[in-house]
């Protein structure tokens, strides 16, 4: 038998765990945190985790991200990007708000803008 989902479980939080590999875009309207490596595009009307073992390469879309592991990524946040101290961060960013704590590696390009008001393509929006 099918199982139903609660509203509440749709749009939860995705995990790719560590040890794990994922070749593939993701579209989710909730929270992201990857652990493993994610080699494709990531997209999120909510916030993406990249955990210490963590690596994504490819383009990310979001309203938030917190990074402590690597991305080889341009990155779109319409709200604020958080580089942890033993982040590594290779490419261009587009953000409204920016903090990067000391020990973080950045290499790439990266323009200041106000949130945007339109919704990210693509994603059911909240």
């Amino acid at each position: 038998m099918p199982k139903n989902f609660d509203q509440e479980e749709i749009g939860g939080i995705n995990i790719i765990a560590a040890g794990t590999m994922l070749t593939g875009d993701l579209i989710s309207s909730g929270d992201c945190r990857i652990d493993g490596t994610l080699k494709g595009n990531i997209t999120s009307n909510s916030k993406i985790f990249i955990g210490k073992t963590g690596l994504i390469e490819g383009k990310i879309q979001c309203n938030s991200i917190d990074i402590e592991g690597e991305a080889k990524a341009d990155i779109t946040a319409s709200e604020l990007l958080s580089l942890k101290a033993s982040a590594i961060l290779t490419g261009n960013i587009r953000v409204s708000k920016i903090s990067i704590e000391p020990g973080a590696n950045f290499v790439g390009n990266c323009v200041m803008q106000n949130p945007s008001p339109t919704p990210i393509p693509g994603i059911e929006n909240e």
